[in-house]
């Protein structure tokens, strides 16, 4: 199947042909006919499986259609993302797609000035991008009308849902005309999701990838116990003896990651933090350093890692593992993309046995346990051992709004847009990855 196949617009397949891309991924295969047909579409798809342009292609075909309007306008397509990273990678993405069409996007995000945001709203929008809580702060202050929103797109729903944007995206909902076409795209579908879904959506159409968890079959994991005060020195080792390439590390706080990452930084291995008490252009200078190979560590949060558009990474290593098993999935998505090897690596101290054992559950398999010589634990790992209380350790049972660690939710701030190709490469392909549209 080929992109000229589905019917999209000449001017689109001009773009796709100039990023190097010819053969639609399966969602964009599945979905594309349906959103062109005009149906509500819940989509279930991991990030990195090119749903981005699933939805948005069919979106700027029928956008392509319509008599462009000349001067200020009402967003006519809205896109909800769960976080600012989100947000810039999506809108570069449709800003690519649309290059040779009348259309114009925007992207809104908190963490920033809201007089470009003004401005740029003012001066008219086909496709707005935003994230919750800077679209609602817009709706209070009359700078956006939501009321000729023709389609509605939420992006990783299931995050903003985890995230505690539910009250401010059913705000949103309730300023949207009852005649649109909504399509929702999760990697999972609890049933919160699905009850949202049935209020809001008309005999949606229904398109599965990949079930639930899936985790490529090309990646190998693999977890080495050691004691939790020798982690850093096992990292640093194996970083310096055994893996020389770059590598993505995920850290369970905020804290942890800044110090793992000066602590790496010491040890001359160049590194870099990025979560959610970073400033944008922190986050940002930190994500663009990893990109172009200046720092050969990214040490992240599961939160801040999220929807990042970085590279195929051959081995993603788990410092501390998540206090969810599922996160685990989301982890190590950065590895084993399109068919390539890849290995998912643990550290795991005595107190962490509980939480292997819920990931070799979800893996359906188990985690090989392999002992590095000089570091081996004081106590031997034993997956039998009681789970630590992931409501305890986040600040009690969340309430609509709130945040793990019980703050109040702190809406997502986000960089402005970036110009030109963004996170792709000078060809428009990713970088270090095949050319699939995102």
């Amino acid at each position: 199947m080929s992109f000229e196949s589905l019917g999209l617009a000449p001017a689109l397949l001009r773009a796709l042909s100039e990023q190097g891309y010819t053969t639609p991924t399966p969602i964009q295969a599945e979905a594309i006919p349906l959103v062109l047909a005009g149906h509500d579409l819940l989509g279930g798809a991991q990030t990195g499986t090119g749903k981005t342009a699933a939805f948005s292609l069919p979106i700027l075909n029928k956008l392509s259609k319509q008599t462009p309007v000349r001067g200020p306008r009402k967003p006519r397509v809205l896109v909800l993302v769960p976080t600012r990273e989100l947000a810039v990678q999506v809108n570069d993405n449709i800003r690519g797609y649309a290059r040779h069409l009348h259309v114009s996007t925007c992207t809104i995000f908190g963490g920033a000035g809201m007089g470009p945001q003004v401005d740029a709203l003012r001066r008219g929008v086909d496709v707005l991008v935003a994230t919750p809580g800077r679209l609602i702060d817009h709706m209070e202050r009359g700078s956006v009308r939501l009321d000729a929103i023709e389609v509605l797109v939420m992006d990783e729903a299931d995050r903003m849902l985890d995230m505690g944007f539910l009250p401010a995206i059913k705000r949103v909902l309730a300023k949207l005309p009852r005649q649109r076409q909504t399509l929702l795209f999760s990697a999972t579908f609890e049933a919160q999701l699905k009850a949202l879904a049935l209020e809001f959506m008309h005999e949606p159409k229904q398109v599965q990838v990949t079930a639930n968890n899936t985790i490529a079959e090309t990646i190998a994991h693999r977890a080495h116990p050691v004691d939790a005060e020798r982690k850093r020195d096992l990292l640093i080792d194996i970083l310096t003896k055994r893996h020389t390439d770059q590598v993505l590390v995920f850290g369970r706080t905020k804290h942890g990651c800044n110090r793992l990452a000066e602590q790496l930084d010491k040890a001359g291995l160049k590194a870099v933090a990025i979560h959610g008490n970073k400033s944008q252009a922190q986050r940002q200078k930190a994500l663009n350093a990893f990109k172009a190979a200046k720092a050969r560590v990214l040490v992240a949060t599961d939160v801040a890692a999220r929807g990042l558009d970085i590279p195929d990474l051959p081995l993603v290593i788990n410092f501390d593992l998540p206090m969810v098993a599922e996160d685990y999935v989301h982890r190590i998505g950065r590895t084993g993309r399109n068919g390539a090897s890849g290995e998912a690596l643990s550290l795991v101290s005595h107190d962490e046995g509980g939480l292997l054992r819920q990931i070799q559950r979800v893996l359906k398999k188990d985690v090989e346990l392999v002992e590095v010589e000089g570091y081996a634990p004081a106590r031997p790992l034993r997956l039998d051992v009681a789970l630590p209380n992931p409501r305890a350790n986040r600040g009690g049972a969340r309430k609509p709004g709130q945040r793990p660690h019980g703050k109040p939710a702190a809406r997502p701030a986000h960089a402005g847009p970036r110009q030109g190709r963004g996170a792709r490469g000078g060809n428009g392909r990713r970088q270090g990855g095949s050319a699939t549209p995102r």
